[in-house]
């Protein structure tokens, strides 16, 4: 079981920007499609942010095209979220997981990191 770590969630202005981590054990890491979600408040489900693959193809939500970019780096087991001109709905606990393109959420859901929007 692959274990993952996310981090670097905080409060910030709307317009501001946050880079969020997540470190993932284990040398299964470059196998995987990598995947950022989000829970917004008083939502029971969550909604795929960004996703991805083995060979670094890219897919967002229509929500945060244009604004978030995602990247992986294999070496360091540790795939990224750089999160530029944030809004107020972007206001979510993010988590991150693993998994095949269609289903990439294949581990344990960890407690993510908090991101506050807000003036």
């Amino acid at each position: 079981q692959v274990q993952l770590v996310e981090s670097g969630g905080g409060l910030v202005q709307p317009g501001g920007s946050l880079r969020l981590s997540c470190a993932a054990s284990g040398s299964i890491f470059s196998r995987y499609t990598m995947a950022w979600y989000r829970q917004a408040p008083g939502k029971q489900q969550r909604e795929l942010v960004a996703r991805i693959t083995r060979d670094n193809t890219t897919n967002y939500a229509d929500s945060v095209k244009g604004r978030f970019t995602i990247s992986r780096d294999n070496a360091k087991n540790t795939v990224y979220l750089q999160m530029n001109s944030l809004k107020e709905e972007d206001t979510a606990v993010y988590h991150c997981n693993y998994g095949n393109y269609f289903a990439p959420a294949f581990g344990s859901w960890g407690q993510g990191t908090q991101v506050t929007v807000s003036s």
